[in-house]
């Protein structure tokens, strides 16, 4: 069976766990992993994972069967992020829903829905972590499960709610809050990608959050 993996971003943290599964496929499967639309040569599955552009039905005719991993308990939460705004707002659980493709974003029927727990000290390598273990888990299902699934309408669209694309102002600290009252949004900024900052007396500050020891 031909599987391809398609990321946006080839330096987001989830490729290193897209490499080691497709590893593990060798002289099993022919997986390949791509950046763009252009890169796909069509087969059975396709997968979309942290894959920013609508892939419409002429591409999707290319696989029989397309699918998307996105964190949240769908129709809620569709759109951008959507487990960084949970976390922001308070959730310890986050739920990661595997979904067919469709010309409306994050529309299509439900293949499996897994709950993750995210503890409260978690920070944003460790929430990496467990949501990119969980995407590797749902990609697992998918393939042992292809032709034999049986995936379900979204609940009535009335119940849906959409997220916004996440902008480095979302990552700003008040100066004035403390740290307790905005720790969810300081631990799920990435240092690397979206790092937490502050302006204070005429500068901005990036902020790096480590752990180091238990109390």
């Amino acid at each position: 069976m031909k599987i391809t993996l398609l990321c946006s971003d080839v330096k987001h943290p989830v490729n290193a766990y897209l490499r080691a599964w497709m590893d593990t496929l060798q002289g099993v499967h022919e997986v390949e992993l791509g950046q763009r639309k252009s890169d796909l040569t069509g087969g059975e599955m396709l997968f979309l994972v942290s894959y920013s552009e609508i892939i419409d039905a002429k591409v999707r005719d290319m696989y029989l069967v397309t699918l998307v991993l996105h964190a949240s308990d769908l129709p809620k939460g569709r759109g951008w992020s959507p487990h960084i705004w949970e976390i922001v707002n308070g959730a310890e659980t986050i739920t990661l829903s595997l979904l067919e493709a469709e010309d409306k974003v994050d529309s299509g029927r439900i293949w499996k829905k897994l709950d993750i727990p995210v503890p409260k000290n978690a920070l944003w390598n460790e929430i990496n972590h467990l949501l990119f273990e969980a995407e590797v888990e749902m990609i697992n299902f998918a393939v042992e499960n292809f032709g034999t699934a049986s995936p379900s309408l979204q609940k009535a669209t009335e119940n849906a709610s959409y997220y916004p694309k996440r902008t480095p102002a979302d990552s700003r600290i008040d100066v004035n809050k403390s740290i307790a009252e905005q720790f969810d949004l300081i631990r799920v900024c990435d240092p690397n990608r979206f790092p937490a900052y502050f302006e204070h007396l005429g500068f901005r500050y990036t902020l790096k959050l480590e752990k180091t020891h238990e109390q």
